[in-house]
């Protein structure tokens, strides 16, 4: 069954188990694949992104299918910030730009709660967005 599906790897946490999580979770969201990255979250997952909330990985899924075809070349960097158990927090950045073409940074940083499957069941983002010149890009 799917909702048992465990997620390597699995809480409690370590330095290095934590820093694959992040750089999975960085791969995964530079995929662009709403089905992928919907699959490290548990069913009832419970999301607060910027000031949208979601619940469940149903809403995730179409969350990001509309984030990505409004986020153009899109491109994420994550970085540990810090564990304990099955707690991560991460601090973020990416590029994209939008359908005017107009390039954008964001900065964040994101509070990740797991399951003992190792499935995201709690995803806190905190987002800020500034305008960039494309020579500006970095990532």
């Amino acid at each position: 069954m799917l909702e048992n599906k465990k997620k390597h790897p699995l809480p409690p946490f370590t330095y290095e188990t934590a820093i694959q999580k992040v750089q999975a979770a960085e791969d995964a969201w530079n995929s662009k694949n709403p089905e992928k990255v919907s699959m490290a979250y548990s069913t009832d997952t419970e999301w607060r992104n910027r000031t949208t909330f979601l619940n469940g990985r149903k809403e995730v899924k179409e969350f990001l299918q509309k984030k990505w075809q409004a986020e153009l070349d899109y491109k994420l960097k994550k970085t540990l910030w810090g564990f304990m158990g099955n707690r991560i927090a991460v601090r973020f950045e990416y590029e994209f730009r939008n359908l005017d073409g107009q390039w954008f940074r964001a900065y964040g940083n994101e509070n990740w709660e797991f399951d003992e499957n190792g499935l995201m069941k709690k995803r806190f983002a905190s987002i800020n967005d500034i305008p960039i010149k494309e020579s500006d890009c970095t990532l």
